[in-house]
């Protein structure tokens, strides 16, 4: 019996530090020839602000460079605002909708947007089809509102 017991303390241990290895790992950022593959369809999304979720694909957006998955739904409006870093975006689904003093941009299925730091901009979804875009930085995600 007392075997049994230690045999089996021995097994949950292991499988407890084998998976702290593994949640210690996934938090680390990628290395430089490191392969990431993710798919926004099997992704989970967790909503930061009303109308707007986000799925990390690597790093951290609250601690510095990052890239993730975003939805915006129908019709969001983010206001007038600027972003501390530099900010890329992919087009994937829908429109991520930018505006600024030269007009609007439609970033569809394809299409691709640099908006760099400390540009004052509007952004959101469409009307009807609300967005779904990759979404890259080099620094940590910031949404700064100007007037």
């Amino acid at each position: 019996m007392k075997k049994v017991l230690v045999t089996s303390g021995m097994t949950a241990l292991v499988a407890v530090v084998g998976s702290v290895v593994v949640a210690q790992s996934q938090e680390e950022s990628p290395k430089k020839d490191d392969v990431i593959f993710a798919s926004a369809e099997k992704a989970t999304f967790k909503e930061v602000r009303p109308g707007i979720s986000k799925a990390a694909v690597w790093g951290d957006e609250e601690k510095g460079a990052y890239g993730s998955f975003t939805k915006f739904k129908p019709g969001v409006d983010n206001g007038m605002h600027t972003h501390t870093n530099d900010i890329w975006v992919v087009g994937i689904k829908g429109a991520y909708i930018y505006r600024d003093e030269a007009g609007e941009k439609r970033v569809t299925a394809g299409n691709f947007i640099r908006i760099p730091a400390g540009k004052k901009h509007w952004s959101g979804g469409d009307k009807k089809a609300g967005a779904l875009f990759y979404e890259e930085s080099s620094g940590k995600f910031d949404l700064v509102p100007v007037k």
